[in-house]
């Protein structure tokens, strides 16, 4: 059975750029379902069409994107991933987004390659950033005792083993490296990992980086010497 191409909500108060990327996207055989110039338009669209992909401004009238993205991502079933347009890369707001659920971020330049292959990637959970970029950003931005700190306070759920893979993923190992460092196979790394999503709650890889930092697991300055991903997973 053919998979369906991912249903996807443009939110941006640029009719430009939604247009731009509403071309693009159905050159490639990706359905925008539905368009909206500011954040409260997107969580009313996102709760009539359901799409699966959300590409959402940050800067917008009325309702900015942080705040709608915070209202759509609310624990409800079937909830869309969140990417986030910007034309400021590292920016405070993106690290904001990224904190409340968001899956990732894409500059508004984006080539048309990069566009469709971002959407496909996040429609099958997969988080868009490699954790190292994630890393840089939360090295910018998180507070340890921070939101995010509050929530996953306990990590006492977590085995030993799984504090240690949550602590060599935020900073910056693939998977690959991950199996390396701890002679252990992959598939046994992607478990570990997919252990650890479940038990904090957690989407993606992004937001268990965060979370490893804001919960003072790592230290803001640690792994620097760790090698770059080489996949993202």
């Amino acid at each position: 059975m053919t998979e369906q191409p991912p249903r996807v909500l443009l939110a941006d108060d640029q009719t430009l750029v939604r247009t731009g990327f509403r071309m693009i996207l159905g050159a490639d055989g990706i359905d925008v379902v539905a368009e909206a110039a500011n954040g409260a338009e997107a969580v009313e669209a996102v709760r009539r069409t359901r799409p699966d992909v959300v590409l959402m401004d940050v800067r917008m009238p009325e309702m900015d994107g942080l705040e709608a993205t915070r209202r759509i991502l609310t624990g409800a079933p079937g909830e869309p991933r969140v990417v986030i347009l910007t034309t400021f890369d590292l920016d405070r707001y993106v690290y904001a987004a990224l904190s409340v659920g968001a899956s990732g971020f894409l500059l508004k330049d984006v080539t048309p390659e990069h566009l469709t292959a971002a959407v496909r990637t996040v429609r099958t959970g997969d988080a868009l950033l490699a954790p190292a970029i994630t890393r840089r950003l939360v090295q910018r931005f998180a507070r340890p005792g921070g939101e995010s700190a509050a929530l996953h306070r306990e990590l006492s759920s977590l085995t030993p083993r799984e504090r240690e893979v949550l602590g060599l993923l935020a900073r910056g190992l693939s998977n690959a490296e991950l199996a390396a460092s701890l002679h252990l196979a992959e598939t046994t790394v992607k478990t570990h990992v997919a252990r650890i999503l479940a038990k904090l709650g957690l989407r993606d890889r992004v937001q268990a980086v965060i979370v490893a930092y804001e919960t003072g697991l790592v230290s803001v300055g640690a792994g620097e010497a760790a090698r770059q991903p080489t996949e993202r997973t």
